[in-house]
């Protein structure tokens, strides 16, 4: 049986590393194609702001190819031992083809109000994340000029994150999981 690889897609803040890091508890293998670029980061000693974060990932494209953030994680995938692998932080069609290399793949995309995204960004505070507006707003036209917006629309299925708990989004998340399993 081939590996199920399914793929979290969505807008910045949307919930996808929330679902992620609870699923990793739960005992799933997962992935992060921006700690890929994070550790690049690192082995390059850039400072992991959001704006060298960023053009790290459109440097690491555009030298290797729309793909080359999914290539990152390849070999780390294909040597897992789990029959279902989360990947989170998928942003273009691109990086869906190089991960089919390695599975079957199935693309679940979270989605949540920009303000739900706002707000949850600026409380989780990570070296990237944006704290104005404004720089928030610049974050998701660099990402919408990846092509995430294209993935998004491509998704086999989506899954809310307004009003709804962690715990539901997860629940909701699993129940996805489950049936293209079987």
């Amino acid at each position: 049986m081939s590996k199920l690889v399914v793929c979290l897609t969505g807008m910045p803040g949307a919930g996808k590393s929330t679902i992620v890091s609870k699923l990793k508890e739960g005992g799933y293998e997962t992935f992060s194609l921006g700690d890929g670029v994070r550790a690049e980061a690192k082995r390059l000693n850039l400072e992991p702001t959001g704006e060298n974060l960023g053009k790290l990932m459109l440097n690491l494209r555009e030298k290797n190819g729309p793909g080359a953030i999914a290539k990152l994680l390849k070999n780390s995938i294909e040597n897992s031992t789990h029959e279902i692998i989360i990947i989170d932080g998928i942003r273009s069609i691109h990086e869906i083809n190089v991960l089919k290399e390695t599975g079957n793949v199935k693309l679940l995309a979270v989605n949540a109000s920009a303000d739900t995204r706002f707000n949850f960004l600026r409380e989780r505070k990570r070296s990237d994340d944006p704290l104005t507006r404004e720089k928030f707003e610049e974050r998701d036209n660099r990402e919408i000029g990846v092509g995430l917006e294209e993935i998004i629309g491509l998704a086999d299925e989506s899954i809310e994150n307004n009003n709804v708990t962690i715990e539901e989004m997860v629940k909701s998340a699993i129940k996805i999981f489950q049936k293209w399993i079987e």
